[in-house]
Order: structure tokens, then C-alpha cells, then sequence
């Protein structure tokens, strides 16, 4: 016996909403979206920089204080070529494929943020390889600010 197919309906939400990203992601956002610069905030219990910062370290449950500029270049730490075409759920358009997506721990920070790469080559792509922020020319305070990493040629 087959199962009946399911029933389906299609119905488009439309929900527009904001929230308070609070004070050390503002801080965070205004710097790159006025400056084009990336900042980390300082642990003084176990000295990490974290980025992108927090209010309590995660690792020794330390309040963090003190602000430190990071990057713009930084080390892949871990990447993946994306080949399977999908629906962005920030954009809601169909993002081309492929492309690369990586963890970079940035210059001066000691944990990972995680963004688009210029390059999609598996063959060119490797853990270890020094990248670089490449920041779109009109900014708004958001990590779509940074338009992808791109390799550093030596």
C-alpha cells in the first residue's frame, strides 16, 4: 500500500521585525560599517580575543573589556565548496553555485568567524592558506559588509 501525497499549501510570511543586537555588537557593527575595520574584545581571564565579540568569554565565563583591533587578513581554518544550488534565507534569491565558505580566525583574534570565499577550487583551497576581507565600497553594519575573503598571493 502507498502512502497518499502529502498535502501542501503554499502561503508567503511576511514578517518584518528588528531587535537590539546590544552594546559590543554595535560596537562591532558601527566600526565595520564606518571604518571598514574589525574589532575583537579581550578576556582578561584567559587572554582569548574573541570575534565576534561577546560580553562573557565562553571558555572561563569571564566578563571581556577590552577592545582590540583584528584582521582584516586572517588563516582558513576549515572551508567547504558549496555545489548544491539553494533558496540564501538571508536574500531569498538562488545563490550561484559554486562557491567556497570558510572559517577564518582572523590576525589578533583567537576564535573563527565564518564567511564566503572569493574562490571556489577545491584544488586551490587548504586549510593553513592566509585570506583577506575584501569590504564593499557602501557599508551598513552588517557582516554582509565584508564581501567574501579572498586569498593572499604571496
Amino acid at each position: 500500500m502507498t502512502a497518499p501525497e502529502a498535502l501542501r499549501l503554499e502561503y508567503i510570511a511576511n514578517f518584518e521585525y528588528s531587535y537590539a543586537i546590544g552594546k559590543h555588537a554595535t560596537k562591532f557593527m558601527a566600526a565595520l560599517r564606518d571604518d571598514a575595520k574589525l574589532y575583537g574584545i579581550s578576556c582578561p581571564g584567559c587572554h582569548d580575543v574573541l570575534v565576534p565579540p561577546r560580553p562573557v568569554c565562553g571558555r572561563c565565563g569571564v566578563e571581556t573589556d577590552g577592545w582590540v583591533e583584528v584582521g582584516p587578513r586572517g588563516t582558513l581554518t576549515g572551508y567547504t565548496v558549496v555545489e548544491i544550488p539553494f533558496i540564501d534565507p538571508m536574500t531569498g534569491v538562488k545563490r550561484p553555485v559554486p562557491y567556497g565558505f570558510a572559517f577564518v580566525k582572523l590576525n589578533g583574534a583567537s576564535t573563527n568567524i565564518y564567511h564566503f570565499l572569493s574562490e571556489s577550487r577545491h584544488d586551490y583551497l587548504s586549510v593553513g592558506m592566509e585570506v583577506e576581507a575584501v569590504f564593499r565600497e557602501e557599508r551598513d553594519g552588517s557582516l554582509a559588509d565584508i564581501i567574501h575573503f579572498s586569498p593572499v598571493t604571496p
